[in-house]
């Protein structure tokens, strides 16, 4: 399995991690996400009243370096890492 195909299965398993998943984790997600599929941050920031997507857009901005490569390798290694942390819990 190609290193595109094991991301894409990951961001499917990241939909089933638990709705107790912090938003610092998911933040993180988003922004290796984006840096994996886009690339670069390619839109302004938002406003200071747009709290939300202001947050997703610095978490975004924080991996600006990574190659797409690396963001790919980075947003697997945290839902693995967020999938043992739901199980450890759930036990």
């Amino acid at each position: 399995m190609g290193l595109k195909e094991e991301f894409e299965e990951y961001a499917e398993k990241a939909k089933t991690l638990p709705e107790n998943t912090t938003n610092e984790n998911k933040l993180i997600l988003y922004g290796l996400y984006k840096q994996a599929t886009i690339g670069p941050v390619n839109a302004s920031r938002p406003g200071m009243f747009n709290m939300r997507d202001r947050a997703k857009w610095d978490a975004w901005k924080a991996v600006e370096g990574k190659s797409k490569e690396e963001a790919m390798n980075d947003y697997i290694t945290k839902v693995k890492q967020l999938q043992e942390e739901a199980a450890a819990a759930s036990t």
